[in-house]
């Protein structure tokens, strides 16, 4: 099953009030490549919050962030901005406009960064194509509406949760459920979170939501950092995840 449209749920949140970066899908995804320093061996996707544009991104630090660990990592940043994801097409098109083409130009790891609404997007797009990302990070991401969040902890955590019959279709009244859903298989098979990470602020608004995802994830793989919702927190603790990314890899060489 496909995510179809949320634009619903996302005016009932009030996601589309104020002014926000709306993109125009009648056009491909704007990106930015921040080419590596040295020879590329892999890519890492950046998905903007809602109220990020492609300058915001490149002033936020992300990219050089990952690269101070990586320098051999092209770092796209995208402009995957509120109309993609209310025309219900938000993770098809990533993956046909930016990854799929990435994966043909021969890049041996593709990473998605996703910060708030991007970290959803992230979520999404492992939904729609389980195990397509060889890495994800999440910086405060959204996870949904307090009651769902509530009715997953009042069982006992995401383990423990009992998900009502899966529906005919997804759309906007329930791709948050569905997603959690999808999100319930990393405990059945723990392989599936081995490269989810997760950082957020200790006075991040998002952060009252996060002890639903951390049982997913080991310990090594969360991050509290001091501060808010934003970049001078998010951008740092990447530069710390894909440090320790890299040690893990060179320790098991």
């Amino acid at each position: 099953m496909r995510l179809l449209s949320w634009s619903g749920l996302l005016l009932l949140l009030g996601l589309l009030l104020g002014c926000y970066p709306k993109g125009d899908p009648s056009r491909p995804i704007p990106t930015t490549l921040v080419a590596a320093p040295q020879k590329a061996q892999r890519l890492v996707v950046v998905l903007p919050g809602r109220g990020d544009d492609l300058g915001g991104l490149a002033r936020s630090g992300i990219a050089q962030a990952v690269q101070s660990a990586w320098p051999d990592a092209d770092v796209i940043l995208t402009g995957l901005a509120l109309g993609y994801y209310m025309q219900g097409q938000a993770e098809r098109r990533l993956h046909d406009e930016v990854i799929a083409p990435a994966r043909k130009r021969g890049y041996k790891q593709v990473w998605l960064v996703g910060a708030s609404l991007g970290g959803m997007g992230a979520l999404m797009y492992d939904r729609a194509y389980p195990n397509d990302a060889d890495g994800i990070v999440l910086l405060a991401p959204y996870l949904g509406e307090k009651p769902l969040l509530q009715e997953i902890a009042a069982a006992g955590g995401i383990a423990e949760w009992k998900p009502r019959p899966a529906p005919a279709a997804v759309n906007a009244d329930n791709f948050q459920y569905e997603l959690w859903r999808h999100l319930q298989t990393w405990s059945r098979h723990p392989d599936k979170a081995k490269n989810v990470w997760l950082a957020y602020g200790d006075r991040d608004r998002l952060r009252e939501a996060m002890p639903v995802l951390i049982p997913l994830l080991r310990k090594e793989q969360v991050l509290v950092r001091a501060g808010g919702h934003a970049w001078s927190v998010w951008s740092p603790a990447t530069k710390d995840i894909v440090t320790r990314v890299a040690a893990a890899k060179q320790s098991i060489r």
